[in-house]
């Protein structure tokens, strides 16, 4: 059964049993309370950064933090895409849900990257530690699916084309 898994599609099939239930219960949260949501652990880097480098206060800050909600959703997402893309034996073989996977590695970096700079421009080392960690994670899947290729093809097609090359067969008499 686990023959045909390539070593990116269980990487990133690990990646997604961590990043959608740590970032769905993260966006939910910021959903649900948004100022409250965005002070805890996961996103008080973003929080802090946005009251004292941006100087943010009241709805400006509740839509900022709606944008994060909405950047993690849609990792999670894609994510999620691809796992149910994973499932089907034949897109997993072919690498077709590689396109999912990395549209939500380059998302997932963005905003772990921006959350990892804000974590060291207020000081806040266990934000900081997370990021890192979530960062390099993520860049360690896409080098993993960029550097393995999809299986190759059938080689059905090599073997039809020397029987059909009709421009090597002898000239008719009634063509000279």
């Amino acid at each position: 059964m686990f023959r045909n898994w390539r070593i990116g599609s269980v990487n990133g099939a690990l990646l997604a049993a961590y990043f959608i239930p740590a970032w769905t219960l993260v966006a939910f949260n910021i959903m649900v309370a948004p100022v409250h949501g965005l002070y805890e652990r996961p996103s008080v880097a973003v929080a802090l950064f946005l009251s004292d480098h941006l100087q943010m206060a009241g709805m400006s800050t509740v839509r900022a933090a709606w944008l994060l909600a909405l950047g993690r959703l849609t990792v999670v997402a894609f994510f999620a895409i691809y796992l149910a893309l994973l499932c089907i034996p034949r897109i997993r073989k072919s690498g077709g849900s590689d396109e999912a996977l990395g549209i939500a590695l380059a998302i997932g970096s963005v905003i772990s990257f921006a959350s990892m700079v804000m974590a060291s421009k207020v000081g806040e080392m266990a934000a900081l530690q997370l990021h890192a960690t979530e960062l390099l994670l993520l860049l360690g899947a896409a080098i993993v699916v960029l550097i393995e290729r999809p299986e190759a093809a059938p080689q059905a097609a090599q073997a039809q084309a020397p029987v059909s090359l009709s421009l090597e067969q002898a000239e008719l008499l009634h063509n000279r």
